[in-house]
Parts: C-alpha cells; structure tokens; sequence
C-alpha cells in the first residue's frame, strides 16, 4: 500500500477510535438517567441514556475488526477502558474537592449525578470487556468461516451474543452494588436487549455502507485487511 494511503488509513483509525472512546466515557457518565421508548406502540423500551452511545461502540469495532482486523480491534477496546477509568478517577477527585458557597453545583448535587458513577464504571466496565472480546471473537470467527463473505451473518451473530452478555452482567453487578433495585432487573434485562438487538439490526447498511467506502479507497479485496503495522 502506498504511503500516502497507509498515513490515511492511520488517521481513520485515530478517528474511530476517539469516537468510541467518547461514545464509551460519555455513556459511563449519563447512565442514572433513564427513559422509555415505544414504538408504534408494540414494546415499551425502558432503559438508560447510557445505553444510547453503546450501539455506536459496537458499530466502530465490528468496523475496525473488518477494515483493520483482530489486533487492532482489541486495542481500541483497551484504550477505551483505560479511558473510562481515568475519568472516574478525575470525577472522583472532583467529588471530594468541597464546592464554595457561590458554586452553581453544590456537593450535594454534584454527588447524587456523579457519586455513583465509579461503582457503575466497574460493573460497566467488567461487562463491557467480556462482551465487546466476545463480540471481536464471534466476529473473527465467522469471518473465517465464511472466507470473508455475508458481512451481515457475522455483524449480527457477534452483536446479539456479545450484547445479551453485557446487557445481563451489568445489570446483575449494578444490582448487587445496590444501584439498581432487583424489582425492576428483568424488564431492564428484556428492555436493554431488545433495544440492542433493534439497533444492532438497524446499523448493519451502515456497517456495509462504511465497509464498502474502506474497500473502494483503499483497493481491498473482499476479506482483505489493512496492516497498520508493517
């Protein structure tokens, strides 16, 4: 590959990989919030805010691990948990520093947004690590099974096992942390994986699309990667 190609490529990834970095810190952040979404009536979706930003983190290494491969996939995906507890760790000295008077966010406020946000980091975090190497994995797997072809086969397989895992781990230690009560543990659980599921489904043209676009710039071949480090 020529050098002016391979300088490209590099930027890309820097590029995706600081969007899923920020769609995974900012999700770790947003996650007390939560809402419901129906629609057309058939199913009432009730789930966090956080959960908004996670399909976007799957989307970004199933890209990766097609366009870049296995290597570096996985990076991407350590780097972010690095990321996400150094931002605990600045929220939490952010917690303790006592607010003046005149702060327009007391301590009190401060702490119920972001007080709990270093106990959901872990249970996130454990989840997320476990389901997102599941996800590359099953990913990988069925590319090799299937020489490289039925892109939607491996996006999707990878997708739902790897996101009913993180769905049901984090809900289990947010649970056990007393975050969340046990009451409402299995509409969560129904609720975040369908979610999921739905946008997992939905987000498979735009994975074709964006394949497509990597393919037809940089001349690859159908299973064909880019190594960025050779």
């Amino acid at each position: 590959m020529e050098l002016s190609k391979k300088l490209l490529a590099y930027k890309i990834y820097l590029v995706l990989a600081a969007l899923f970095i920020t769609s995974l810190v900012v999700s770790n952040l947003i996650f007390q919030k939560f809402f419901y979404w129906s629609p057309f009536g058939l199913f009432r979706f009730e789930i966090s805010v956080g959960i908004l930003p996670y399909p976007i983190t799957f989307l970004i290494t199933d890209i990766i691990s097609e366009i870049y491969g296995k290597k570096k996939a996985n990076q991407v995906v350590v780097v972010g948990i690095f990321a996400s507890f150094f931002s605990m760790a600045i929220i939490y000295v952010a917690n303790i520093v006592p607010a003046i008077d005149s702060s327009p966010v007391g301590d009190e406020i401060f702490t119920k947004v972001f007080g709990l946000s270093p106990l959901a980091v872990l249970a996130s975090m454990l989840a997320y690590l476990f389901a997102q190497f599941i996800d590359i994995r099953i990913f990988h797997f069925w590319k090799r099974l299937t020489q490289g072809k039925h892109l939607w086969l491996r996006n999707n397989f990878s997708t739902f096992a790897s996101q009913f895992i993180d769905t049901l781990t984090v809900l289990v230690l947010l649970s056990s942390f007393g975050i969340l009560p046990w009451s409402i543990f299995y509409s969560l659980l129904l609720s975040g994986f369908l979610f999921k599921v739905v946008v997992a489904a939905l987000d498979t043209p735009l994975l074709y699309f964006f394949v497509w676009l990597f393919r037809k710039k940089f001349q690859l071949k159908v299973g064909e990667e880019i190594n960025l480090d050779s």
